[in-house]
């Protein structure tokens, strides 16, 4: 299974605007740029949709690990905060970090278990080259 996502770019690195969308269409021509991206405009950024991304890979593979480790009635709410920094000349995606709320009928040594190999498991922390962190709540 391949799944596609694409950007156009014009111009230079702090005057040019891009596009982002996706296969699906979830998004289509959404706009980003160098000020979304370092500067706190509005608009998207790749590090922001790398988070979503990470988030609900995490979350799902959270959702299969609970159902074998017994939880029942399982809610889980996700994020991840994928930090860049400069780097030399340019700048690496150095972390993510995920923040994770989980309620459900189980143990909680079980549902920590769980979320420790969801963490390490879910396919994008895999892809990530950085360390991946997580705070963890439960109930």
């Amino acid at each position: 299974m391949t799944r596609t996502g694409s950007a156009k770019w014009q111009g230079g690195i702090k005057d040019g605007k891009g596009e982002v969308s996706t296969e699906s269409g979830a998004l289509s021509a959404q706009p980003y740029g160098f000020a979304m991206r370092f500067e706190g405009a509005k608009g998207t950024n790749p590090e922001e949709l790398i988070g979503a991304a990470h988030a609900a890979c995490f979350s799902m593979a959270l959702s299969g690990q609970l159902e074998k480790a017994g939880v029942r009635d399982a809610r889980i709410e996700s994020s991840s905060a994928v930090t860049i920094e400069k780097d030399g000349d340019g700048f690496t995606i150095t972390k993510a970090h995920l923040t994770t709320r989980i309620s459900g009928e189980g143990d909680e040594a079980a549902i920590r278990e769980a979320a420790e190999a969801a963490k390490t498991g879910c396919p994008v922390s895999k892809l990530l080259n950085a360390e991946v962190t997580m705070d963890l709540t439960v109930g």
